[in-house]
C-alpha cells in the first residue's frame, strides 16, 4: 500500500498491471471531491503519434521499486475512458470513467464533479 500524500511524488513512474505488466507512465493523480483522497489516476499510453492519458482507479494499488501496481489489467486500463494529453476530463464525462471499472458514481450533494486535480 502506499500512502496517500505520496502518491503526486510517483509522476513519471511506471504504472503496472495486476500481472506486473508495464500499462504506462503515471501522468496526474485526481482525488475524489468528497473525500479529498487520490482516487484515480491517468497514465500516458497509446502509440507516439496518438498519446493519450487513460483513468485507472487507485482503490487497491500498492507500490514496488519505481512502480506504482494497479489491481487492474492492462488491457481494462487501455479501454478506459481517457483524455488527451492536454485536454481535462468533463464533469459530463466522470460517470463513465466510474462506471467503465463497475464503480459507483455519487457527487456530494451540490458539486458539479466527483473528481479533481489537486
Amino acid at each position: 500500500m502506499f500512502e496517500p500524500e505520496d502518491i503526486r511524488e510517483w509522476r513519471g513512474h511506471d504504472v503496472v498491471d495486476v500481472e506486473g505488466r508495464k500499462i504506462g507512465p503515471l501522468e496526474a493523480v485526481y482525488v475524489d471531491t468528497i473525500t479529498d483522497q487520490p482516487a484515480f489516476a491517468t497514465v500516458l499510453v497509446g502509440m507516439p503519434t496518438r498519446r493519450r492519458l487513460a483513468f485507472v482507479p487507485l482503490g487497491g494499488a500498492s507500490v514496488g521499486p519505481g512502480y506504482l501496481k494497479v489491481r487492474y489489467t492492462r488491457d481494462q486500463v487501455k479501454d478506459a475512458p481517457s483524455i488527451g494529453t492536454d485536454d481535462v476530463l468533463p464533469a459530463e464525462d466522470e460517470a463513465a470513467v466510474f462506471a467503465h471499472y463497475e464503480l459507483a458514481y455519487d457527487t456530494a450533494p451540490g458539486a458539479a464533479r466527483r473528481l479533481g486535480r489537486p
